[in-house]
């Protein structure tokens, strides 16, 4: 299966063990603290058949600079421009250069179940149990 892409920094990986594939920026912007701001990559991508892509945060732009990523998913059908939703939630402005590395684009494969309407779902263990009670640590 080939991941193709059109024109400028294309996705790169820093080795073939790891998961994702870094995304640049095609220009220069601000995110100002606890604003979020549209950076463009300047690429098309043509995922494999049967997958997506989901964009997510860089470990390093989160750990230093309170960075992440939003609005991740890829459809297998889109073909326009990648652009990646950052959003700063430190204190000080974050400034991104052309061609900083900004996220990673995984490839990941769809499921899509049918869905069924049910009267009653059948009892798990956890029930209708929510936040923390899987467990206490």
């Amino acid at each position: 299966h080939n991941f193709a892409f059109a024109p400028c920094h294309g996705p790169t990986r820093g080795s073939k063990r790891v998961t994702g594939y870094d995304l640049y920026s095609a220009y220069d912007y601000i995110v100002p603290p606890m604003e979020r701001a549209l950076v463009k990559t300047d690429i098309q991508i043509a995922l494999p058949s049967g997958c997506y892509g989901r964009i997510a945060p860089r470990s390093s732009l989160a750990a230093k600079h309170f960075i992440d990523v939003g609005a991740g998913v890829i459809d297998e059908h889109y073909r326009g421009n990648v652009g990646v939703v950052l959003f700063n939630f430190g204190k000080e402005k974050f400034g991104v250069k052309k061609g900083d590395r900004i996220a990673q684009l995984i490839c990941e494969r769809i499921f899509n179940p049918d869905i069924e309407e049910v009267q009653v779902l059948n009892d798990t263990e956890r029930g209708l149990g929510g936040f923390g009670s899987a467990g206490q640590n």
